[in-house]
């Protein structure tokens, strides 16, 4: 069935093709997959992604209770304790894209209780990185790089964990210097009370907070704008069904800056409350919807 816009939806993707995701690899749509089950070890990750960080909170899970599909998949462990860590591994996307598709399985271990900053999902970018460095806290201008994280944003302790799904953005007009949060409804943060634009075919969705202990299917488009023109989107699905769209975007304003990245990541700024874990299987990138993996 199609979605918002014409999106599909449920398993009117590419996986549909691929029971299994055997094959998948092979896919004309697709750029990148991995299940995890190549690897006799964490270190053997640098074979097929550019960059692996915190090796050592980093693991291949092989216990039945972790996998979602097949016989291993990647854990990372963030450990009791008041510093900043990011878990991540990455891909090089070449040639860059103005579209990108990802998708993935993920679980987080309970009790996982991390309240304000907390990349803890995957990334998608366009020149975020400088020679190898992440640029934090430097504005997109249009021409300097866009970044867009699909995470969960727990804001107080109140919110129930692991907080609310919503993309993580670097953008031209983005409202704070290091970053806003786009959240299903159409409120943004920082300053909430103002209203966003996302066009007149945005609808208003409700926001979601995934179970702890619960694996899900995760996918995110981002799409990058034609220069001069505010067709740039990025869409959210989980399980397969649309659960939030933001047209009307303005990601850059020269056609140079392209998708050269993405990755998956469990980065908190302070972790006090208990050591923890999430695990992720069947990553996918293509140029085109992905879906569920097909049994």
């Amino acid at each position: 069935m199609a979605g918002g816009g014409g999106l599909p939806e449920g398993d009117n993707g590419i996986a549909a093709k691929h029971p299994g995701d055997v094959g998948i690899s092979g896919d004309s749509a697709v750029l990148f997959a991995d299940d995890f089950e190549s690897y006799a070890q964490a270190s053997d990750l640098w074979s097929r992604w550019d960059n692996v960080f915190q090796m050592s909170e980093t693991r291949i899970a092989t216990e039945a209770e972790n996998l979602y599909a097949g016989k291993q998949a990647l854990e990372f462990k963030l450990p009791q304790q008041t510093d900043e860590l990011s878990n991540a591994v990455d891909k090089v996307v070449a040639p860059e894209r103005d579209v990108l598709f990802l998708r993935y399985y993920s679980k987080f271990e309970p009790p996982f209780d991390v309240v304000g900053s907390s990349h803890n999902g995957s990334m998608i970018s366009a020149h975020y990185y400088v020679n190898g460095q992440a640029t934090p806290g430097v504005k997109a201008d249009g021409t300097n790089k866009f970044l867009a994280n699909l995470e969960n944003w727990r804001g107080e302790a109140t919110t129930a964990s692991p907080g609310q799904l919503n993309i993580y953005i670097y953008h031209p007009e983005q409202r704070d210097v290091w970053g806003d949060h786009f959240f299903p409804t159409g409120l943004v943060m920082p300053n909430t009370s103002l209203p966003y634009d996302f066009g007149p075919d945005f609808v208003s969705r409700p926001d979601v907070i995934p179970e702890l202990g619960k694996w899900y299917c995760y996918e995110y488009m981002v799409k990058a704008n034609t220069p001069g023109l505010r067709d740039g989107r990025i869409a959210i699905w989980l399980d397969g069904k649309l659960t939030a769209d933001f047209g009307n975007l303005r990601l850059r304003d020269v056609d140079t800056l392209k998708i050269d990245r993405f990755g998956l990541s469990f980065h908190v700024k302070a972790n006090p409350n208990g050591e923890t874990r999430k695990w992720y299987d069947n990553v996918v990138a293509a140029t085109a919807y992905i879906g569920p993996l097909k049994p």
